[in-house]
């Protein structure tokens, strides 16, 4: 077969080529068109879109946190302070595998199990994932330089400084400062998200939490530019954050430690006021807590250890420990007797150590009582009452006043209801009459709760910051003040605060309100001699047996100054009739507590106090001492001050 040959057209090829070159042009063309079309889009017509996009990827707005208020007693002295922390913060978009992330950082910086379930949990409850997050708020500097070495495995995580809350006194100040606690979601439905949107803590007691709104300050901003990693690389257009207001407390650091040391170790509660404004000049509550523990963090262990303790350190015992004021309340009735004609400073009765009332066969005992010796006071007016602490003179005077007037005349003095200005958590106490009684347990007021509350026994409750304005207001002869803790605020920015002497000594002559009590019938003079019989339960010594002062064994026989005074001694359980106290038999919870109430000098007093150390026993042998120290601190810083101190004067305004 003959092989075929075939020729090429070369202008058949030539014209395909030409096709197939001008099909290629075009398509170049159009795709170029496209390009360009598309880079107008981005450069021109879009352009301000794509620039806030782009910059939505690697630049953001931060909040910045306002450095929060400090802290400062009567003299100057920082109680709560702002220290730097390097801390861990972690921004949540930033990281592909959070779950990777938290085991290396566990291993890395070798975290308990706590640590890591906190890191989780502030993660659930972010507010902002594009917004770094503390999760560690205390790193060690080995923590610090192991996160360095390994920055590189670790997107999205970074170490920022930080202010953190620090308390120089720790648990001496615990109760009287407050302290701070992490933000919660409960927390941020009653704050303003965006000031609260930078912050980690919140003031969750005492002055921190009253004071929230000026310690706070005004949040800031700043934009920061970051890389792939999330690391800040630029910060720009930064507005600083306002400082929160710094506060000035009319509390004495000093007089806090002398009430600490004299508690020694003993459950119990101080409170000292400036009776002439009501200023706070310590509140002690024993045991307490340290309240850094809130900010650098702790373990489950040892915050279950703080709920469960028997002891209760997280509880304040000087606002909220509501307990029979026993015969501290004595004052109160005896001038109530007076103001309506029901005794006088003249009428005598006879104290055997027991009363009754007619009719009935239940006796009521004087304190004195043994079942060797009826005790007793022998005859007994109201002077001799208060300083010898006569029931059976009170029993008797209650038994015959009407309870409407008993507790009229008490609730002047500030008993069944919370008069502080910024402590607001402060309990009410209990001031019961008929219709409390009828309400609450659906029973009758009988004759017999008129004589238990005649010696601050029966349902009758109080703290010890009311029985400490019970004593401010004995102390100005019927004034009574508000406590308050403020002093002054100041901007934190200041470049020192006053904290001399003379701003101490001008500190107690603040102007403010002191209500007279609405009892026209209580005259000078029955003030004047109520606070003569108080003197004499510290002074009055060398008359023989049962004839000094309760106290005056304990504290009386060295003092250099003027005190007056009034112990109790408050029954914790009930003691059958004809049985004896006896302390060995009961537990520890079950005795008596001891009660002291004070001020000082007699004249123009400058300090009036209550103290109670929980079933301490007897309150002129055990917590008279307390207040003697405490009065001895402020008594010796008051004479260190008086040759620069302006005079005082005891003088109020009424409203």
């Amino acid at each position: 077969m003959a092989l075929e040959l075939s020729i090429k057209d070369q202008n058949q090829e030539v014209e395909l080529f030409v096709r197939r070159a001008i099909t290629m042009f075009v398509l170049v063309v159009l795709m170029l068109g496209l390009i360009a079309l598309r880079l107008l889009e981005l450069q021109l017509w879009n352009h301000d879109t794509y620039k806030s996009r782009s910059d939505d990827n690697h630049i953001r707005v931060q909040t910045l946190t306002p450095p929060r208020g400090m802290i400062y007693d009567r003299y100057g002295r920082l109680l709560a302070d702002n220290q730097n922390a390097a801390s861990l913060a972690l921004t949540v978009e930033d990281i592909d595998e959070l779950s990777n992330t938290i085991n290396l950082l566990t291993d890395l910086l070798q975290l308990s199990k706590e640590q890591r379930t906190e890191i989780y949990e502030r993660v659930e409850t972010s507010r902002r994932p594009d917004v770094a997050l503390v999760v560690i708020d205390s790193l060690s500097e080995s923590q610090v330089a192991r996160l360095a070495v390994n920055r590189h495995l670790l997107p999205g995580i970074e170490v920022v400084n930080q202010l953190v809350r620090f308390y120089p006194f720790g648990r001496v100040a615990a109760h009287a400062v407050g302290s701070v606690r992490r933000l919660t979601d409960e927390d941020l439905r009653d704050a303003d998200p965006v000031q609260y949107s930078a912050t980690t803590f919140i003031g969750k007691r005492g002055v921190e939490a009253y004071y929230e709104q000026q310690l706070h300050g005004q949040v800031g901003y700043q934009k920061a530019e970051t890389d792939a990693l999330g690391r800040v690389r630029k910060t720009f257009d930064v507005q600083s954050p306002t400082p929160g207001k710094a506060l000035r407390l009319h509390l004495d650091i000093d007089l806090q430690q002398a009430g600490v040391v004299a508690l020694d170790g003993r459950r119990g509660a101080i409170v000292a006021l400036d009776p002439r404004t009501g200023g706070v000049l310590a509140m002690v509550s024993q045991p307490a807590y340290d309240p850094n523990i809130f900010v650098a963090g702790m373990t489950e262990a040892v915050f279950a250890e703080l709920r469960s303790s028997s002891y209760v350190p997280l509880f304040n015992r000087a606002t909220n420990g509501q307990y029979a004021p026993g015969s501290t309340f004595k004052p109160i009735v005896g001038m109530a007797g007076l103001a309506y004609g029901t005794t006088t400073w003249e009428q005598v009765i006879e104290d055997r150590g027991a009363f009754q009332l007619p009719g009935q066969e239940r006796v009521y005992r004087d304190w004195s009582w043994t079942k060797d010796n009826s005790g007793g006071q022998g005859m007994v007016d109201l002077r001799r009452a208060i300083y010898r602490s006569s029931n059976t003179y009170f029993y008797d005077l209650a038994s015959r006043m009407p309870i409407k007037d008993l507790v009229r005349f008490a609730g002047e003095f500030g008993l069944g209801t919370n008069l502080a200005l910024d402590i607001p958590a402060a309990s009410d106490g209990l001031l019961p009459d008929p219709v409390w009684k009828q309400g609450a347990k659906g029973l009758p007021w009988y004759p017999g709760d008129s004589v238990n509350m005649g010696i601050g026994q029966g349902d009758l409750l109080a703290t010890p910051l009311q029985m400490a304005v019970v004593a401010a207001t004995l102390a100005n002869r019927g004034g009574r003040v508000s406590p308050r803790m403020l002093l002054e605020t100041f901007d934190s920015n200041a470049d020192s605060i006053d904290a001399t002497a003379e701003f101490a000594g001008r500190a107690g002559e603040v102007s403010h309100p002191v209500t007279q009590l609405g009892l026209e019938k209580v005259n000078a003079e029955d003030w004047e001699n109520m606070v003569q019989a108080m003197e004499d339960v510290v002074h009055l010594g060398n008359q023989g047996f049962r004839g000094n002062g309760t106290a005056w064994a304990y504290i009386g026989q060295d003092i250099d100054y003027r005190m007056a005074g009034k112990s109790g001694t408050a029954q914790v359980v009930e003691i059958s009739q004809g049985e004896e106290y006896d302390e060995e038999t009961l537990s520890e919870f079950d005795r008596k507590h001891a009660w002291f109430i004070a001020f000082a000098p007699v004249q123009n007093p400058t300090i009036a106090l209550a103290v109670l150390v929980e079933n301490g026993g007897g309150g002129s042998s055990v917590a008279a001492p307390v207040a003697r120290a405490v009065v001895d601190a402020h008594m010796a810083k008051q004479q260190a001050l008086a040759p620069r101190a302006a005079p005082s004067s005891n003088r109020f305004v009424a409203r």
